[in-house]
């Protein structure tokens, strides 16, 4: 049975409220090598821990790639 089916507020047509480190990276296209990388140089986006899981809001992952297009257009000008 699919999880996301019933009861749990998530179908492939709307976009979760909150990503798993490996959602994040699925959805963005990064490795999770790359990800902490990235946290560790201060680059990477807010995170919140929820009992033992640590998850990126969407919110924080919208924030973190406006931060990404700023910075590149800051290097390309």
């Amino acid at each position: 049975m699919n999880k996301f089916a019933i009861g749990h507020g998530y179908t492939p047509s709307s976009p979760p409220s909150a990503f798993t480190i490996a959602q994040f990276c699925d959805a963005h296209h990064i490795s999770r090598t790359h990800l902490h990388n990235m946290c560790k140089v201060g680059k990477g986006p807010r995170m919140m821990k929820l009992g033992r899981r640590v998850l990126i809001s969407a919110e924080a992952a919208a924030e973190w790639r406006r931060q990404l297009e700023a910075e590149t257009m800051a290097e390309a000008a």
